[in-house]
């Protein structure tokens, strides 16, 4: 407007000083055809980003599919294998050898690592496609993380590793998708558990501060440096060279705690263990 204005009255100006070459309504209409023009820019631009948003968004649709479509195919073959092997060794249909029973172990071992990434990833392109949203409760979350810890330590203890628990008798309740805090915090634990060491000690802690609710997992394994504390959270990078695991395990939990409108730090120093802190808070904003 300030520089319509200016063209109106170098327009008067003109035709006063006798010109006879500008008028008022030529500057109005010159003015015009400006705007025209500017405004037939911005719609064919809002066009142009109409149309990449809907391609993008039919790109993470798809790969969502493609993902479920190869996760589906995976996971039930896998099981299949998964259940064969805990029969066998079961010793349902018979008395196994020293040798036989070590190589089942590895073959139920390997099937769930497998059949754990094909939920990873499935997990990970819903929530890219925005198609997996959290469905809050109102929750206790010491009572989640109780429940996650005791499914667990079976699993340690196969490495005869010792998990404690610290968390309050009654924790004041916020809005949480159970089963997706479960899974945050099944995650912790199993990454600690991965780079601890056979006979290592894991500690999770649930305590409450002014804005909501802390969870600490921390262990005392080998730790990490600076390089590797700089590529977690990425996918496929483990934070540990030549380490079992794919990565997607950190960055599916801090996903599901963003998307609860917390977030989530580490404390790591090499060769003196690594804790993990997320915060939830009481309510969402």
């Amino acid at each position: 407007m300030v520089w319509a204005a200016a063209v109106v009255v170098v327009a008067v100006t003109g035709a006063a000083a006798g010109t006879g070459r500008w008028t008022v309504a030529t500057a109005v209409a010159s003015f015009a055809g400006g705007v025209a023009v500017a405004l037939g820019v911005l719609r064919r631009g809002a066009v142009a980003r109409r149309a990449e948003v809907a391609r993008l968004t039919e790109l993470v649709d798809r790969r969502a599919e493609q993902v479920a479509a190869l996760s589906h195919e995976l996971r039930t073959p896998l099981a299949m294998i998964k259940g064969s092997a805990d029969l066998l060794l079961e010793g349902s249909p018979g008395p196994l050898t020293a040798a036989q029973e070590r190589f089942l172990t590895v073959v139920d071992h390997q099937c769930t690592q497998v059949i754990g990434l094909c939920e990873s990833l499935l997990i990970q392109a819903k929530i890219e496609a925005g198609i997996f949203t959290p469905r809050p409760e109102r929750i206790d979350v010491s009572v989640v993380v109780r429940d996650v810890v005791t499914a667990m330590r079976p699993l340690s203890a196969q490495r005869k590793q010792r998990i404690t628990l610290d968390t309050p008798q009654v924790t004041r309740r916020l809005p949480a998708d159970p089963m997706l805090l479960a899974q945050a915090v099944t995650n912790l634990l199993s990454n600690a558990s991965r780079f601890t060491t056979v006979g290592g000690n894991i500690g999770v802690r649930v305590t409450t501060i002014d804005t909501g609710v802390c969870v600490y997992v921390s262990d005392d394994g080998a730790g990490m440096d600076r390089d590797q504390r700089r590529r977690l959270f990425q996918r496929f990078a483990t934070g540990r060279p030549l380490a079992d695991g794919t990565g997607l395990g950190l960055v599916i939990t801090k996903t599901i705690v963003e998307l609860h409108g917390g977030s989530i730090m580490v404390d790591t120093t090499s060769m003196r263990g690594t804790t993990f802190l997320f915060t939830l808070p009481w309510e969402d904003e």
